[in-house]
């Protein structure tokens, strides 16, 4: 018959791994599922802001003075027009 040798104690655990290895799943485990989370959320609402968009920015272009004054009506290069 074959005979299996089982220790009595518990070996002493491996140098860096203590009474403490392997606890921190949990916690590992929540911060995933937070990541999770935000990605999902992320996702969604960049997706309802890619929606709002226009299917073509050519039209938007004509209709605006040009991209060389701000919004105030100030030339975008700081200098004077």
């Amino acid at each position: 018959m074959a005979q299996v040798a089982v220790p009595v104690q518990n070996p002493t655990p491996p140098p860096g791994q203590g009474e403490e290895f392997g606890k921190a799943s949990p916690v590992a485990l929540v911060v995933i599922l937070a990541l999770a989370l935000a990605t999902i959320l992320l996702i969604r609402g960049m997706n309802k802001r890619i929606r709002r968009l226009p299917a073509s920015f050519e039209a938007a272009g004509k209709d605006q003075k040009g991209d060389k004054e701000k919004a105030g009506g100030e030339p975008a290069n700081g200098g004077t027009a």
